[in-house]
């Protein structure tokens, strides 16, 4: 690292900077390493991830989730639906509500593609030192603060 480069990594915007590149860039790695027939786009597959984890939602709280508005999520839910990922179900106890729930073909698809990114983030792990690791799972929660604060 040159001085310069040194010094404003000592800065918090600095910091802001490089930490920025670093995950954008693993982020666009990882997604690179998506099965190539996999239908799904980013914002379809991040949707059925929380489908996958919170169970059945609502269009409106799944936008919320995403942020992203009512409407670009049932665009999305249209997607995941008419691929067979997720099923559309009316709510039992407010008749006026849809439930999005995700099927066995969406969860199977989830957990495939996971398997797949987890596989090539796991063999770049263990080409990394121990003290290395031992880092990057002290920083891994304090990255997902960061990812999930408001």
């Amino acid at each position: 690292m040159t001085p310069t480069a040194q010094t404003a990594s000592l800065t918090a915007s600095g910091l802001a900077s490089e930490l920025r590149l670093s995950v954008m860039r693993l982020s666009r790695r990882l997604r690179n390493e998506r099965h190539p027939d996999n239908p799904l786009g980013v914002a379809a597959l991040s949707a059925l991830g929380v489908l996958f984890r919170e169970g059945e939602c609502t269009i409106g709280s799944l936008a919320a989730h995403e942020r992203v508005r009512p409407p670009s999520m049932t665009r999305t839910v249209n997607c995941l639906v008419d691929e067979g990922f997720a099923v559309r179900r009316a709510d039992v106890t407010d008749g006026r509500q849809v439930l999005v729930a995700i099927t066995d073909e969406g969860r199977a698809s989830i957990l495939a593609d996971r398997h797949r990114r987890d596989a090539w983030l796991a063999q770049r792990l263990r080409e990394l030192t121990t003290e290395e690791r031992a880092l990057l799972r002290e920083a891994a929660p304090l990255i997902q603060r960061l990812a999930t604060a408001s």
